[in-house]
């Protein structure tokens, strides 16, 4: 599954310049951040709903929460609402497995792991499947959170060493990845711990005024990232002047810029996340559901027949009272102006837009078009419907009929 994940995201930046790209909308407090991340490629839209507050832990609850949807450009509608708690939990290990994958030096088998919270998991776990790592070696402040991540991943296949130090755990790394929560700057790897050739994965920047880097690892580092925009706010490089030279990843991917050149440079993944991806894993989930066990269809749609019950009660109640359906600019029809020989419709097409100084009346052209509310609706042409409906007497057509209170509304 990760394999699979890594794939379509990577398909994904191979067409980057497809994509509607804008940083995260970001809502930060002394807790944690909530952020919205919109993204389309023209058909699909596609937007990530994620929380991060640290603190959650001393109250019992997650730290991370997410969930997401796509909708079909052309008509809008949604076709999936999915939780992003886990599979964005996936997502981020599987970026970073596909960074690394073009990153990183060739034949990597053995992944330092700075910090060790759930995220650490999926990193070893993604780095197994698609870039081969067979070693994990852990360091946290907390010695309970390396021996828990030990633990579950006691049955994965790695080789898991907890180590006492972080000058420890990155002995004989090729991958140093560095995830740590806290919202502030902090140095977790100092310019002297970090000799030539390895691929660092500096995933845990998320929001300004944080980092894991000492500035001297920057300057010495060929530095890669998803959208330079977003991370020069909340990565690693808002050490850095924003004229510093960054590469883009999916660059790299294409062809159109190269990745690692020699044994000895220092390749730098400073990711901070980005809509695109949240929209691959997305559109990854809507390819893989056949089990009709693992979602279910909502309708967005209620009946017709009760939104024309509705509707026509409700515009029968506007007449009575002799409220507009609109706001009235000069010249604009008012309700009780309205005969009940003209049927409103809601159009999805339309090529006739009225006049704002038209008055309504049974005089009135047969296909003029009204505004009422904020939709466009029709004038319906009389002899669509019977004598009583077009405002005749039924056994004298010559001779009005006597006014009805109701107005016809279909909705699409």
């Amino acid at each position: 599954m990760l394999c699979k994940l890594t794939d379509a995201i990577e398909a994904d930046f191979l067409r980057w310049p497809a994509f509607d790209k804008t940083p995260r909308l970001a809502s930060h407090s002394e807790m944690g951040v909530i952020e919205l991340m919109p993204t389309s490629d023209g058909e699909v839209y596609g937007f990530k709903y994620i929380n991060g507050h640290p603190p959650n832990t001393r109250t019992g609850h997650q730290t991370v929460t997410a969930f997401g949807l796509l909708a079909d450009v052309a008509t809008g509608y949604p076709v999936l609402l999915s939780e992003m708690t886990l599979l964005n939990a996936l997502r981020t290990a599987a970026t970073s497995a596909m960074a690394a994958r073009a990153l990183a030096p060739k034949n990597a088998r053995v992944m330092a792991i700075i910090s060790n919270g759930a995220q650490s998991e999926f990193q070893s776990l993604a780095m197994k499947a698609v870039c081969g790592v067979d070693t994990v070696r852990l360091y946290d402040i907390y010695q309970n959170a390396s021996a828990k991540c030990a633990d579950n991943l006691s049955t994965s296949g790695l080789n898991v060493i907890v180590c006492a130090t972080p000058e420890q755990a990155i002995e004989g790394a090729q991958i140093i990845t560095t995830c740590t929560a806290d919202k502030q700057y902090a140095t977790i790897l100092s310019d002297n711990m970090i000799g030539a050739g390895v691929h660092i994965n500096a995933i845990g920047g998320d929001c300004p005024g944080k980092t894991q880097l000492a500035k001297d690892i920057l300057t010495r580092s060929s530095i890669f990232v998803e959208y330079p925009e977003q991370t020069r706010i909340e990565g690693e490089i808002q050490q850095l002047d924003s004229t510093h030279p960054v590469t883009e990843l999916w660059q790299v991917l294409s062809g159109d810029a190269d990745g690692r050149k020699t044994d000895r440079q220092i390749t730098l993944f400073d990711s901070v996340g980005c809509a695109i991806e949240g929209f691959s894993a997305l559109r990854y989930i809507k390819s893989e559901i056949r089990d009709p066990g693992f979602s279910i269809q909502l309708d967005m749609l209620a009946d017709p027949e009760t939104i024309h019950a509705i509707s026509s009660t409700y515009f029968s109640n506007l007449l009575d009272v002799g409220l507009e359906l609109c706001p009235r600019p000069p010249g604009y029809f008012k309700t009780k102006e309205v005969y009940p020989f003209f049927t409103l419709e809601f159009l999805k097409t339309f090529t006739e837009q009225a006049e704002p100084t038209m008055n309504v009346t049974k005089e009135a052209p047969s296909h003029r078009v009204l505004r009422a509310d904020t939709s466009l609706v029709s004038l319906i042409p009389r002899e669509n419907f019977s004598s009583a409906e077009r405002g005749q007497h039924p056994k004298n057509p010559t001779k009005p009929a006597r006014r009805s209170r109701r107005i016809s509304l279909q909705i699409f």
